[in-house]
């Protein structure tokens, strides 16, 4: 299954600040979600993507409300799949059909922690996920 970094999250005292990306991911990057841990209400997925500084592959535990559009995508990638299977989370998934079920669950549960997170309303002018999505072109 895989992911994309939001291009804007909320940040700092009642996320009224924007940051472009996550610390470790520029916004937009497409991260292969390997591992869920559902002891947490699936709050951090285990991900492999390219890195925001050195632009290799980095194995990262990522929060879900900071990926959007989970979809199920075959992995061609010789490095994603050896760093899958050093993961030790049991290798990856084999087909489509296996990954389907399994991205419905986190992309629901994303949007429903991006809106629950901050207890504030959304700073002006709002460039978060949400927000770019509600405005018209």
């Amino acid at each position: 299954m895989a992911a994309t970094v939001v291009r804007w999250r909320r940040y700092g005292d009642g996320g009224q600040e924007l940051r472009p990306g996550t610390k470790s991911c520029r916004g937009g990057s497409k991260m292969h979600v390997i591992a869920t841990y559902p002891g947490t209400a699936h709050e951090q997925l285990t991900t492999i993507g390219r890195g925001r500084r050195t632009g290799t592959y980095i194995t990262i535990g990522m929060a879900t409300r900071n990926l959007r559009t989970f979809r199920s995508v075959p992995v061609h990638s010789p490095t994603v799949l050896r760093l899958c299977e050093e993961a030790g989370v049991g290798g990856c998934l084999s087909g489509r059909e296996d990954a389907g079920e399994p991205a419905a669950l986190p992309g629901r549960l994303a949007a429903e922690y991006r809106a629950t997170s901050w207890g504030a309303p959304h700073p002006l002018p709002c460039r978060c996920h949400e927000c770019l999505t509600l405005s018209p072109g």
